[in-house]
């Protein structure tokens, strides 16, 4: 019997104090039990969103002067831009290398997801290519 059954097997014996704060919490975990399976069964997920918050708080705090977020297109093209930057990040590749790798393949939505996944940020072999440019930048200085 893994963690998951365990857990879920405590979580169904639980009783507690009608609107008392563990019942708030057990009532909130019984009714997501979709998305509490991701987080037991994948130990690289994360309990809190603590790091998407603080990562996307530069772009909440200054949207309101960013040209095209007064639509929902342009909102959309914030969204995706964001994602890409903070991707980069996370996979800890040069942002400016990498979008400039992006730019040069263009990206769209009739390729196929081999296609897409080469050009995804932990791609090893995108990782390479984005360093052999950094290297070669640092290089010509």
């Amino acid at each position: 019997m893994g963690f998951r059954d365990i857990f879920l097997s405590w979580l169904e014996k639980q009783t507690p104090v009608r609107s008392s704060r563990l019942d708030k919490a057990v009532t909130y975990i019984r009714n997501r039990k979709e998305h509490l399976m991701t987080y037991l069964e994948d130990g690289r997920c994360s309990f809190s969103n603590n790091l998407s918050e603080n990562s996307i708080r530069p772009f909440v705090v200054g949207r309101k002067g960013r040209l095209f977020c007064d639509t929902p297109a342009g909102a959309q093209a914030s969204a995706m831009a964001y994602t890409m930057i903070e991707m980069a990040k996370a996979n800890k590749i040069n942002v400016y290398h990498y979008l400039t790798f992006l730019f040069e393949h263009q990206p769209n939505d009739r390729m196929t997801d081999e296609e897409l996944e080469q050009l995804a940020p932990w791609n090893e072999a995108l990782k390479a290519e984005i360093q052999r440019r950094v290297d070669s930048q640092n290089n010509n200085e």
